[in-house]
């Protein structure tokens, strides 16, 4: 399949990139994608919190008040799951593994599914380069304005190049990375998805 490279201008040249249908020409699988996002954001979550047990909450063994005569429901300690500031039942523990397994060949038919999702609904551009001359903020706004982009953006390089890291990382709206480090959550989240055409090789090289 034939894929427009847009010119400086973001407008479509007379140029095409010869894009591979197995990558880019893949039917939408709403079951596979929802699986391949949730697992890879489970996989970056951390267990980082944790709930005291009934036998770890600070409390005193006595009885709070006598078994019978008093109307209220028996209790023997105050640390009990249903008390006020008593232990958890089923605390959260620092040891929590939230890793959910997604095997490989999945995991490629999902990232193929959703890129060529992109391109029917027309969110994914191309173009030759994406470059900064320095890195400064704003020659990388003006680069985006030039291009006719107004929504959230992500670009896709082949290569690390410091000068856009440097000159991005304060613009919230828009995500340099490269090819290689693309994930199926920002992709997904992304209005729009800028890619040089080095890039869309290493994509069709890493998913063939």
């Amino acid at each position: 399949m034939d894929l427009k490279i847009l010119n400086k201008q973001g407008k479509a040249s007379t140029k095409t990139f010869k894009a591979s249908e197995a990558t880019f020409g893949k039917d939408y699988n709403e079951a596979l994608i929802h699986q391949l996002v949730t697992s890879y954001m489970n996989n970056a979550r951390q267990a980082t919190r944790a709930q005291k047990t009934r036998a770890e909450v600070k409390h005193s063994t006595r009885k709070p008040f006598r078994q019978k005569g008093t109307g209220n429901a028996r209790a023997g300690m105050t640390s009990s799951p249903i008390w006020r500031s008593g232990g958890r039942a089923f605390p959260n523990r620092p040891d929590e593994n939230f890793t959910q397994k997604l095997n490989k060949k999945a995991y490629r038919a999902g990232m193929k599914s959703i890129l060529s999702e992109l391109v029917r609904q027309d969110r994914l551009s191309i173009i030759e380069e994406f470059k900064v001359d320095a890195p400064k903020t704003k020659e990388f706004i003006s680069k985006i304005n030039d291009l006719g982009i107004t929504e959230n953006v992500l670009i896709l390089i082949d290569a690390f190049d410091e000068n856009l890291y440097l000159s991005s990382r304060n613009i919230t709206s828009a995500l340099v990375v490269e090819a290689k480090y693309a994930d199926p959550v920002s992709l997904v989240h992304f209005s729009k998805v800028i890619a040089t055409t080095e890039a869309v090789k290493q994509l069709q090289e890493m998913f063939a």
